[in-house]
């Protein structure tokens, strides 16, 4: 979870148990549970996997209740965590991308999370797939049309308030709203429905990273075992469920799932992830159409107001270096204003610097410009991926630029 998620909680007394003492199974148990639970899945005919704050651990994002969470260093009246890297930048971990491959693989039916994390939607499980019981901090939806807005920012509130950006059908243009839950914010039918109806088809709930202590989602596992079917726990700590578990393992949730992804002959699938910029001209014809007003931006395809989060700086430069300046970029909003002769045709050179996190540093894009070809608003579009895989990351860039 983020901590500034946590911090943006309302403040609440009770917060149920934190400190709890993290148990590790003997390495030939554990072997032995992860076998068993291989068979078991195998077997399955609606898996259902229920998530907590311990799937997301490894991404660098710290619990709440283990020994160093966030409520419990807070009841000991100590500093908070410091996550090791900014809430945007984590990737999906090993067990978000094996849940993926389970389920095109067809094993796995549907997942339910209580975390806020977004990951599960940004490995690529399906959204109707999916629910995320208390939210997603990526996530904005429009109350008007139902429609969803996945960023690739944190969204500023919690408690479903109102966010600085509107709806972008044109026909609708209601205010959007986050989606992430306060202590006194209900469970969202949208959310809790297909969640319950799930657990009451399933033959298996595994419980993967949770201390099932927030009611009522925690209760929502034990609806399959009044329908014939099991529950299992994978977990460091002791959960108070763990008496109705058909089977508890104590051990890391990435070497457990790895182990069962090896039984079922499955490969994990390394993270790839996509996020889109715009490279936007807009223009303006001088009074004696002799010359051309234009700004160039670098921007979110989430909004021109939306942050970039991996690009650091921009340069422009230009391959006629004789009429044109360069200029470096190092505040967003990436902007740059020139004045060019109207029957002036011209090439920048774009050199893209990536933040901390990216396998690559920097990216050169080459932006051809002709006012008199095409004059209207220009954009274009471009995509970068983030591959993820065994804690490396790697950088490339497909071009995909159109002028529209």
């Amino acid at each position: 979870m983020s901590l500034g998620y946590a911090e943006k909680l309302s403040y609440i007394e009770d917060v149920g148990n934190v400190g709890m003492v993290e148990y590790f199974d003997a390495s030939h148990l554990l072997r032995e549970k992860i076998e068993r639970l291989a068979i078991m899945i195998k077997k399955s005919k609606h898996l259902v996997v229920f998530t907590g704050a311990g799937i997301s651990t490894s991404c660098g994002i710290p619990d709440f209740r283990g020994p160093k969470g966030i409520w419990t260093l807070q009841r000991e009246g100590k500093a908070l965590p410091e996550a090791s890297l900014p809430f945007h930048r984590a990737m999906p971990s090993l067990t978000h991308m094996a849940l993926v491959e389970l389920e095109k693989a067809g094993i796995l039916k549907f997942v339910i999370s209580q975390n806020v994390d977004g990951l599960h939607l940004r490995s690529g499980i399906p959204r109707e797939k999916l629910a995320e019981l208390h939210g997603n901090s990526f996530m904005e939806t429009c109350p008007s049309c139902g429609v969803e807005y996945f960023r690739d920012f944190e969204v500023e509130t919690i408690g479903l308030k109102e966010t600085s950006r509107r709806c972008s059908d044109e026909k609708c243009g209601g205010r959007l709203r986050d989606t992430v839950l306060d202590w006194e914010d209900a469970l969202p039918p949208k959310e809790m429905d297909p969640a319950e109806k799930h657990c009451k088809q399933a033959d298996i709930v595994l419980c993967l990273g949770t201390s099932l202590q927030i009611t009522p989602a925690c209760n929502l596992p034990l609806k399959a075992i009044r329908g014939g079917g099991k529950v299992v726990i994978v977990n460091l700590q002791k959960t108070p469920k763990d008496k109705k578990a058909a089977l508890v393992i104590h051990g890391f949730v990435d070497k457990v799932i790895a182990g069962v992804m090896d039984q079922l002959n499955l490969q994990i699938p390394p993270f790839i992830r996509i996020d889109l910029f715009q490279i936007i001209i807009m223009q303006g014809l001088s009074l004696d159409k002799r010359y051309v007003n234009w700004t160039l931006q670098v921007a979110s395809a989430h909004g021109q107001k939306a942050t970039l989060p991996f690009i650091r700086s921009v340069e422009v430069s230009f391959l006629d270096k004789e009429d044109y300046k360069a200029a470096i970029l190092d505040r967003q909003p990436f902007r740059l204003k020139r004045r060019t002769a109207y029957n002036k045709a011209f090439e920048m050179v774009l050199k893209l610097n990536f933040g901390d996190g990216c396998g690559c540093s920097s990216l050169e894009i080459d932006v051809p410009v002709d006012f008199k070809v095409k004059f209207f608003l220009s954009h274009f579009h471009g995509k970068y991926h983030f591959l993820f895989e065994n804690s490396r990351r790697h950088f490339g860039f497909n071009r995909l630029l159109q002028l529209r």
